[in-house]
């Protein structure tokens, strides 16, 4: 089991940037595959990016490359969402999730944090 909180979310100005953090409860945080996903309301949840196991790769969604940047912090069990050049359609409740290995899954979602963008 892998408890998941987010923080960092907040009101921003469209061109903004915030900077989310989620913090896993086990030891073992490095074995895990972590995301970014987000939903905004009346719509479906949506990936938004991921890091592998050792950071060293990472993915992003279209709508989002370039402004975003996904990184962990193995030492820290941490890992962090970089939003830059944030627009009003970035507007979403924004959700970290872990997948173990060999899972094709993300099993464990931390509750979300709020991120609104204001043109």
């Amino acid at each position: 089991q892998v408890q998941l909180v987010e923080s960092g979310g907040g009101l921003v100005q469209a061109g903004g940037s915030l900077r989310l953090s989620c913090a896993a409860s086990r030891r073992t945080f490095s074995t895990y595959t972590m995301g970014w996903f987000r939903q905004a309301p009346g719509k479906e949840r949506e990936f938004v990016a991921a890091i592998n196991r050792s950071g060293g790769s990472t993915y992003y969604a279209d709508s989002v490359k370039g402004r975003f940047t996904i990184s962990r912090d193995n030492a820290k069990n941490t890992v962090y969402l970089q939003m830059n050049s944030l627009k009003s359609e970035d507007t979403a409740v924004y959700y970290c999730a872990a997948r173990a290995m060999g899972q094709s899954e993300y099993k464990y979602w931390g509750q979300g944090t709020q991120v609104t963008v204001s043109s």
